[in-house]
């Protein structure tokens, strides 16, 4: 019965081009090229683990110490009192409503005033401090600024960069060369960290749309890799990690208190997010494999499901545009960038910092295909 449920989703007709089979596709020597191995996608697992412990170190070691140096504060706000039955109540469940309210104060002998102002104080608490934050948008503009140049140098003379039909032309007897293999091992190992880490990571308003971008991300690379349809992946890649850096950068300044410089920076993301997210992503990306690739390829099956991916993930760079949006709106108005569109996902807005990055996070931790 495994099996017979194994070779039905791995059938042949869903997942390859008509007249191929995954023998054509197997790796081996006596092939003409090397073709991706779907083996090889467990590899991004425990490289998550590497990178969530080279985060740690780097946070810990470099992040925190720069980040005091430029004068941030590991402070937290003022403890709550303790009070075990508040306590309790708190922990059942972090939201209270105005009946909550007013049954704890008749049961403590406590005003209704006392109860909000503990219960304010409690959830302040459990925030993390500006250095924290801090740590966290610095690793990830480090790793988005490593990962573009990265994907810049190894691309930079593959045909399909400067002609994006060669992602279609002798398809799907591609060859995969090592420089493409780490970049895709790392892209998703990243990404896998991220699903991991966003649970006890800065919690933002977006926290559903930044897991479901992470899963979709994670998925349409888990896609073109058993489909071998990497040399598309590599563009998506390309072009989502090149705003992201300025994002990042934009909070940590933020966070740092350099207030004009974010600005500056936060500009700059705007139009690169909107130039490569709602201009080449969806008008040369999305055309080409909903225009272009069925013009050399024969279709089948799994391909509609892996384009299907790249319009959900144009479907949220579309929700975090209007967010990106409001956020420039306020910061022209108000002369400086206020708030966070991304802030804590609890009912006490954080002032401190802009939208994260699912922007997602992607605008103020976050993102970000």
């Amino acid at each position: 019965m495994l099996r017979y449920l194994v070779d039905t989703f791995w059938d042949e007709d869903v997942w390859l081009p008509p007249n191929t089979t995954w023998e054509d596709l197997a790796p081996g020597p006596d092939k003409p090229v090397v073709y991706n191995d779907h083996r090889h996608l467990l590899y991004p697992l425990p490289l998550a683990v590497v990178l969530i412990v080279l985060r740690h170190i780097l946070e810990k070691y470099w992040f925190a110490p720069f980040g005091k140096s430029l004068g941030i504060k590991n402070t937290r706000s003022k403890k709550a009192p303790s009070n075990p039955k508040l306590e309790l109540a708190y922990q059942t469940s972090p939201k209270i409503k105005h009946k909550q309210i007013c049954a704890l104060a008749k049961q403590l002998d406590m005003s209704e005033r006392q109860v909000e102002r503990w219960w304010r104080l409690r959830r302040s608490q459990d925030k993390p401090s500006t250095l924290v934050k801090f740590c966290e948008n610095a690793w990830r503009c480090t790793f988005y600024l490593y990962s573009f140049s990265f994907g810049m140098f190894i691309l930079w003379d593959k045909d399909w960069l400067w002609d994006i039909d060669n992602c279609y032309i002798d398809y799907p007897h591609q060859g995969l060369t090592n420089d493409v293999w780490w970049y895709y091992m790392i892209s998703s190992a990243f990404y896998w960290s991220l699903t991991m880490s966003q649970f006890w990571d800065v919690r933002r308003k977006d926290f559903w749309q930044m897991f479901v971008h992470h899963v979709a991300t994670i998925m349409l690379l888990s896609f073109s890799w058993v489909c071998n349809l990497h040399r598309i992946g590599t563009l998506v890649l390309l072009s989502h990690d090149c705003a992201d850096i300025f994002l990042e950068a934009a909070k940590a300044t933020k966070y740092a208190g350099y207030q004009r410089f974010c600005d500056c920076v936060f500009a700059m993301f705007t139009v690169l997010w909107i130039v490569t997210r709602l201009g080449i992503y969806p008008f040369y990306i999305i055309w080409s494999t909903t225009i272009r690739a069925p013009m050399l390829v024969p279709m089948f099956p799994a391909y509609y499901i892996f384009n299907s991916l790249l319009c959900l993930l144009l479907a949220l760079h579309m929700i975090w545009t209007w967010l990106i949006l409001q956020v420039a709106y306020k910061t022209i108005k108000a002369g400086q960038m206020e708030g966070d569109i991304r802030s804590s996902s609890s009912d006490i807005s954080d002032s401190s910092h802009y939208s994260n990055h699912s922007t997602p996070n992607r605008v103020n931790n976050k993102k970000d295909t």
